[in-house]
């Protein structure tokens, strides 16, 4: 017997008075509510109402079982609501950075299903990211760390407005030959010394591609940490670039606007500027890319070390160049971070 289901059918009906509108209320057939009822009068020895009368009527005993039958259905509804609660906090929350894909961090989401490992993905800035896992709320996250040492390497460019035989091609397609020359473009290096605005007439052997000083180089917060500020500033006046050139970016969508425009260019990944339809070059110094180590919160026991294929996942996600063949094999063999980061060096 299902004493749950028993119990509500007997309260809906001292509670409506009627054994039809108490069948209506859980969405049960009349006679099922009544062979419910007379079930549990055989269970516990006695009727529960008085069914000589044209109304509804509670026995003395049916009285006196009442407030119990109640507190044992509001102990069951609190119980469920404990354990719906307790399967919610099991996913297990994984910072990373605000310009993923969604396309990518869904991957990460359903490789934490097949693995039986419950994911959420939380797009925070890196202090955030470091906090997270240090008080818990994350169980893991990509960290910035400088990219000489680093686990993930992602390289990091200037993205800017599309040509205008792209931006055409969009609406009537690419002729033979532009698809190509656009991937050529779109992997072409720059370097800092390009951006010097131009005196007079151009020099000698200097790029073509050299762009206006009027033209901001734009950051976003996921690149406003300390070891890359640095660099970049101290690169930026090696190269000759005017002060305050590279500036903060408001938000995320406000500066990709901008770059679309023509007004700005951004510094990001390939992955971000290729989704939002940018051209993009990659900075020629490594030194000022991205690096990322996989992080786990050392105060979760169930969250110790970041699996192979969540590294594996995240990296994907974030843009980072392609692993050597130890670190593809570590990452499909399932294996934990550390054993990642050494076979990477």
């Amino acid at each position: 017997m299902d004493l749950l289901a028993h119990l509500e059918a007997y309260v809906a009906a001292v509670d409506e008075a009627s054994f039809s509108r108490a069948a209506d209320r859980l969405g049960i057939a009349q006679p099922l509510l009544s062979r419910r009822i007379k079930t549990l009068e055989t269970h516990f020895g006695d009727v529960l109402f008085d069914r000589s009368r044209r109304q509804v009527a509670v026995t003395d005993f049916g009285l006196l079982l009442l407030p119990y039958a109640k507190d044992v259905l509001d102990r069951a509804q609190r119980l469920r609501q404990v354990a719906r609660s307790a399967r919610q906090s099991a996913i297990r929350a994984v910072g990373v950075p605000a310009d993923c894909g969604p396309a990518a961090l869904a991957r990460v989401i359903r490789a934490g299903t097949e693995h039986e490992l419950p994911l959420g993905v939380h797009e925070l800035p890196p202090d955030e990211r470091v906090s997270g896992l240090a008080d818990g709320t994350l169980a893991y996250a990509l960290l910035r760390v400088p990219p000489g040492n680093a686990a993930l390497r992602v390289p990091l460019g200037l993205a800017s407005a599309p040509s205008p035989e792209v931006s055409s091609d969009a609406l009537e397609g690419p002729l033979p030959g532009q698809a190509a020359a656009r991937t050529r473009a779109r992997r072409r290096v720059i370097h800092l010394e390009d951006l010097r605005p131009a005196r007079g007439r151009r020099a000698a052997g200097e790029r073509a591609d050299a762009r206006p000083a009027s033209v901001p180089i734009l950051t976003t917060a996921e690149d406003h940490v300390p070891y890359l500020r640095d660099r970049l500033g101290r690169a930026a006046a090696r190269a000759g670039l005017p002060e305050g050139l590279i500036r903060p970016a408001g938000s995320l969508a406000t500066a990709l606007a901008e770059t679309l425009a023509g007004r700005a260019t951004l510094l990001c990944t390939e992955p971000f500027a290729r989704q939002h339809g940018a051209d993009w070059a990659a900075l020629g110094d490594a030194s000022l890319h991205r690096g990322y180590d996989p992080g786990a919160a050392r105060r979760r026991a169930d969250a110790a070390e970041v699996p192979g294929w969540l590294v594996a996942q995240l990296a994907a996600a974030v843009g980072a160049a392609p692993p050597g063949p130890a670190g593809v094999r570590d990452a499909a063999a399932g294996e934990h971070a550390p054993a990642l980061l050494a076979a990477r060096g």
